[in-house]
């Protein structure tokens, strides 16, 4: 029973607010550019621990290299939604997705990074 009415509380928040409802272009744009910043995430980890020797036998260089060109390019994106937004949070132009999204991509390229430094610590002491 409360559940129903906390669900019925919010449905009646959203359909009352000024904001956007749905996907907006702003909105879009930051999901773009946070799904690209996820998937440098990812590979970025994927990398870092290949080159510390824990998953498969590779060194990790190219999974780093992707990494790091994948969180540039999310943190572009997202940089450019946050300049493009004319609206505040709430009014559908993607600011907060933008947020996260240069988070995911910074966090990427740190990941990146590090597995590029130790692949090459490890190939310079062989």
């Amino acid at each position: 029973m409360k559940m129903k009415s906390i669900l019925s509380g919010l449905i009646v928040v959203c359909a009352f607010t000024d904001g956007a409802i749905g996907i907006t272009n702003g909105r879009a744009r930051a999901i773009v550019a946070a799904v690209v910043g996820l998937i440098s995430l990812f590979v970025g980890g994927l990398a870092l621990a290949r080159s510390a020797g824990r998953i498969g036998t590779g060194n990790g260089r190219a999974g780093a290299i992707v990494a790091l060109v994948l969180g540039l390019i999310g943190m572009v994106l997202s940089v450019v939604n946050l300049g493009s937004s004319t609206g505040g949070f709430g009014t559908g132009s993607g600011r907060a997705g933008a947020i996260v999204a240069l988070v995911l991509g910074l966090i990427g390229m740190n990941l990146g990074g590090l597995a590029l430094a130790r692949s090459r610590r490890s190939r310079s002491t062989d």
